[in-house]
């Protein structure tokens, strides 16, 4: 659950049909009942929420660990929509991934639920240059890992490639909608990250964001978005 203003309509739901419920950044402050709450390590500690006896906060201690089983930052992209992602799927291991709130769409003065807020996906870095992409390498992986992904978002546009689902369809066991991979396409994918070589260990890649091509890191966003049907 991101912040995007879509996302205050979880506060309506009642006794949601998951199993957790993982928030980003000010994401907790839509409902009580979140189960974890992941944020970057600069994200600022007066907004950190209080967690309770069944509550956990994550930060990048964990989430570097679960980027790199999945590649790395450089291919995944460098902002908390994803690296949520990659952290549940590692972490967790869930059959369903259901997103709300992380459109990564930024129109109107009121880009956030709780007003106009930072649009920290479109700013200035090689490893966001395609959004659409990196979801899709996301889901690919999900998919490989036996796990669905599906956006709940009402929204017209979105940076997720995600289907949409109802949230009323979950609540009734209605299935998602199928997806499927294209194993060459992911194998040539990934052949191409190892060959690129852009690992970094500790996370930080911004502090080697000279050694990334651009145009290599489009190609390969390329075969990403041609990796699920």
């Amino acid at each position: 659950m991101g912040s995007a203003p879509d996302s205050i309509s979880a506060k309506g739901w009642s006794n949601p049909p998951f199993d957790y419920i993982v928030v980003i950044n000010n994401a907790w402050k839509i409902r009580p009942d979140w189960s974890h709450c992941i944020f970057p390590e600069d994200f600022p500690t007066e907004k950190r929420p209080k967690a309770n006896m069944k509550q956990t906060l994550h930060s990048a201690k964990e989430y570097v660990i679960a980027q790199n089983h999945f590649g790395g930052f450089v291919y995944a992209g460098g902002t908390m929509a994803f690296t949520a992602g990659y952290w549940a799927l590692y972490t967790l291991k869930p059959n369903l991934i259901a997103y709300i709130g992380c459109d990564m769409i930024y129109e109107g003065s009121k880009t956030h639920f709780y007003g106009k807020g930072k649009a920290d996906p479109l700013r200035k870095d090689k490893t966001l240059k395609n959004l659409r992409a990196k979801s899709a390498r996301l889901e690919a992986l999900a998919l490989n890992q036996g796990c669905t992904i599906v956006n709940l978002s009402k929204r017209p546009a979105s940076n997720l490639v995600y289907p949409r689902q109802k949230i009323t369809d979950l609540y009734h066991n209605k299935k998602p909608p199928s997806r499927e991979i294209r194993p060459k396409k992911v194998d040539l994918a990934l052949s191409k990250e190892k060959y690129l070589g852009y690992f970094v260990e500790d996370g930080r890649y911004w502090k080697k964001m000279k050694e990334f091509d651009t145009d290599e890191i489009g190609k390969l966003d390329e075969i990403w978005l041609s990796t699920v049907i």
